[in-house]
């Protein structure tokens, strides 16, 4: 049956990959693949505000989906924390995971698992405590949120190869999507039509017996454009219990009937299977980094699902008075996930979005309002079953969630002097957290939550010359719990907790001087009740509690520069991430270091570019240990990997890569656990790092 269904899938989609490639074929106006990265002059990052952004423009070949350069303007008029990663940057080497893609977005930390696309994915330390089912910031494709109803999201559920660049907005500068969690945002954007070319192919192939393909087509005719992409990617996995195997397909039709006017239709299928090693202890680590943990094996510990999300886009210019936008989704889930029980779940969500903008001078000045409302709401069935070898055994639970969440959002970006602007806004956010009881053996559990919170903002930013700017903002955030932390393992009911709230100063600069740019932020976050999950010494849930106040400081900083001329250019690519989190008076831990992350985490890369040649060495470090338990007791050593990467990319099309990881075979955490107190003994929190590996690939665009 699972054979059957999978052919019909592979089937459905070959089937559409065709059609829009025989359109273009068939004499559809494609524009032609976008350069190679090194063939080109030097790239000048885009200029910092001025006072003048450039939004509603119709000259955009789509209006749904911003090119590039409109983007990195966009970015660059918020004042706050924010950067843009293009894709064709990161496709110079092995696309996999979060952390190939993310790897150089300031203030980004991921930590894979165990090479995988689960991993720890924070930025200003938000969900701390969490290695699966990420929370904390809101994950997007294409501006439509990827988060469950009630705030978590699925690391899989997002195809970096489908990406024509990625958006990142760090803490409260994600408010015009109507974010308002600690961490902020981030968006990945699909390609489209215009800018991608009638058909494109490309294979990667290495170690672990990783194996990743992709076909894509894009085509423009008329007033229609669309872009579709296939992948496949499995992978048996450095650690035994580790294979992954991964189908996803993801496409958009825009139709534009004139220049004022544009919808845009996705359409994303995904199955995603992936075996679950488990956790080890430090001396397990230490002896064979390989292993699984028993239980792991011994209960089939797995984690498979198969999504489908449809949505869309549509764009009305209305000249002077600005533009409107409206959009919707809907997603469906279906996961099977032997743990140390099985749960068996099927997700819907339903969700909307309207928005207004206006640009309009106000008393001479130039001046930016949006306006916003996002209603979502999700379901989730919700069966739990014994696990007996990875299958069913007695029913143990069933019940359905439902979650709330209404945003109203707006803000207002005013240029009080020629070089100088003034940006306020605010959130308003109402949220349930609905169970129903549907097992009734230990009474009737049904229980529900309401929480409301008001995040406003206020920020400036000064353009000190034409392409460098400072900023600063002044925030508040505002997280209510997902399910996840909701869940009482003792029954009786929801957990009583409050909702996570933050004021966040931040201070920064971002732009650049001859060879250099820069990405610089500073912030420190007066936290109220933060969410901490607690896991126990094997990884079974202790639940989650409130801490009262803790206090994040950081520092995220980027650094590229570009040396050389005629015979050749050397790039250097450098993010480092301060991240000082802790207690703040707390009566068990007092005024100790949060765990789970470590302080100082440094990556640089070194590239020679000739010709379409590129090629050098790339260094991870995190030069100092740090805690796995909130008691500091415990800690997950120093490391640092070192990487080689290879390519050539040329006009015609064609590229290939091959690259090295880890070449030194260091034996490291990539990430761990977080318990309360490990009372000094050694516990199973640690995830390996892949050992030493190498990967190659091939790529041509027609």
């Amino acid at each position: 049956m699972w054979i059957s269904r999978r052919m019909k899938q592979a089937f459905a989609v070959a089937v559409l990959c065709g059609v829009l490639c025989g359109l273009s074929a068939a004499g559809a106006q494609t524009p032609p693949p976008p350069a190679p990265p090194a063939e080109k002059p030097p790239e000048e990052p885009a200029a910092s505000y001025t006072g003048e952004i450039s939004v509603i423009e119709k000259e955009e070949p789509s209006l749904t989906v911003p090119s590039v350069d409109r983007a990195a303007k966009e970015l660059d008029a918020v004042p706050g924390g924010t950067s843009l990663v293009d894709a064709e940057t990161y496709e110079q080497g092995r696309v996999s995971t979060l952390k190939d893609a993310l790897d150089f977005a300031p203030g980004v930390l991921v930590q894979p698992r165990f090479g995988s696309e689960e991993a720890r994915l924070s930025i200003r330390g938000s969900g701390l405590q969490r290695t699966f089912h990420g929370r904390g910031l809101k994950l997007l494709q294409d501006g439509v949120p990827l988060n469950l109803a009630d705030g978590a999201f699925d690391f899989q559920a997002v195809e970096p190869l489908a990406a024509r660049y990625v958006e990142v907005f760090r803490g409260a500068n994600a408010l015009q999507y109507g974010s308002s969690t600690l961490g902020g945002a981030i968006n990945y954007v699909s390609r489209n039509g215009h800018d991608s070319p009638p058909l494109q192919a490309r294979a990667e192939s290495g170690s672990f017996d990783y194996l990743r393909g992709q076909v894509s087509s894009g085509f423009v005719q008329g007033k229609r454009d669309g872009f579709a992409t296939l992948t496949h990617s499995s992978l048996d996995g450095f650690r035994r219990h580790s294979a992954q195997s991964n189908q996803r397909f993801l496409g958009n039709v825009g139709y534009r009937p004139d220049e004022n006017l544009e919808t845009r239709f996705y359409l994303a299928a995904f199955r995603s299977d992936s075996e679950l090693p488990g956790n080890l202890t430090k001396a397990q680590l230490e002896a064979d980094p390989r292993q699984a943990a028993t239980g792991n094996v011994a209960l089939d510990q797995k984690r498979d699902f198969d999504l489908l999300r449809v949505s869309n886009r549509t764009t009305l210019l209305l000249g002077d008075a600005g533009r409107l936008d409206f959009g919707g989704f809907w997603a469906y889930k279906d996961l099977h996930h032997p743990i140390f029980q099985v749960l068996e779940q099927r997700s819907n969500d339903v969700g909307a979005e309207v928005r207004y903008e206006n640009e309009a001078s106000l008393l001479g000045r130039s001046n930016h309002l949006v306006v916003g409302f996002s209603p979502v709401v999700g379901t989730v069935d919700d069966d739990r079953f014994v696990n007996v070898a990875g299958k069913r055994g007695a029913r143990t639970a069933a019940g359905k969630t439902t979650s709330v969440n209404l945003d109203l959002f707006a803000e207002e970006r005013y240029e009080i002097l020629p070089r100088l602007s003034l940006s306020a806004g605010f959130q308003v956010s109402h949220a349930r957290r609905d169970f129903q009881d549907d097992f009734l053996v230990n009474g009737d559990q049904t229980d529900r939550q309401d929480y409301q919170g008001i995040s406003p903002k206020l920020g400036v930013i000064f353009a000190v010359a034409p392409t460098a700017s400072l900023f600063a903002n002044l925030s508040r955030s505002f997280e209510p719990p997902t399910f996840g932390e909701l869940v009482n393992v003792g029954g009786d009911g929801l957990l009583r907790l409050d909702a996570q709230t933050a004021s966040t100063l931040e201070v920064g600069s971002r732009g650049s001087r001859g060879p250099l740019s820069w990405d610089l932020a500073l912030y420190h976050a007066r936290v109220s009740d933060e969410l901490l999950g607690l896991n126990d010494a094997v990884g079974n849930p202790l639940g989650t509690i409130n801490a009262r106040r803790t206090l994040h400081s950081g520092i995220e900083a980027g650094l590229q520069a570009r040396f050389g001329g005629t015979r050749g250019m050397v790039v250097l690519r450098q993010v480092y991430n301060w991240s000082h989190f802790v207690f703040d008076g707390d009566p068990v831990f007092h005024d100790n270091t949060l765990a789970g992350v470590p302080e100082h985490f440094l990556r640089t890369e070194v590239l020679f570019e000739r010709g379409g040649f590129y090629g050098g060495p790339n260094v991870e470090s995190a030069p100092k240990r740090y805690p796995v338990d909130h008691a500091n007791t415990l800690f997950a050593d120093l490391y640092t990997i070192v990487g080689f990467k290879l390519g050539y990319r040329t006009a015609s099309g064609l590229a290939g890569f091959i690259e090295g990881r880890n070449l030194t075979d260091e034996t490291y955490a990539a990430t761990t656990g977080v318990i309360p107190d490990a009372r000094g003994r050694d516990s199973a929190q640690f995830l390996p790092g892949d050992g030493a590996s190498v990967y190659a690939g091939l790529e041509y665009r027609w």
